[in-house]
């Protein structure tokens, strides 16, 4: 992309400007960055009043949160006329079972649909579809 600059392999993330992210509305943004930073083992990032960041220990990528008053999670499956889901994450495992155990444990749960069998759909504490899939099966 144009006005974003090259990094050499090497540099430290820390002094590096150019980062990527996605980011999720919530009504409770340190509350979904912990949830986050629990089930990946990714730091929290940032922190501020309105909005939170975790981010993995290598690499420029996170994944924020911010403040969202009036928020409304996505419908999943899609429903007529319910806030529609825009966007979801997926997740690589290597043990199905222990991930699902982990993500319910924190707080996260099933989805009711479940449209493959070599994927289960979780709803986090906000609602926010994420995706565990074996590790080689893909999405």
């Amino acid at each position: 992309m144009r006005g974003r600059p090259r990094h050499e392999a090497g540099i430290p993330r820390t002094v590096r400007h150019d980062w990527w992210g996605v980011v999720l509305e919530a009504p409770d943004p340190h509350a979904l960055a912990r949830f986050y930073s629990e089930l990946l083992g990714w730091e929290i990032a940032k922190e501020d009043a309105d909005s939170a960041a975790v981010a993995p220990p290598e690499g420029v990528a996170y994944l924020a949160f911010q403040r969202s008053d009036g928020y409304v999670p996505p419908a999943w499956p899609a429903q007529e006329g319910a806030q529609r889901m825009t966007m979801h994450l997926d997740f690589e495992v290597t043990d199905p079972a222990a991930a699902l155990a982990h993500a319910r444990e924190l707080g996260a749960r099933e989805a009711g649909h479940q449209p493959q069998d070599n994927v289960t759909v979780m709803l986090d504490p906000a609602g926010h579809p994420f995706c565990l899939y074996l590790e080689g099966d893909g999405n």
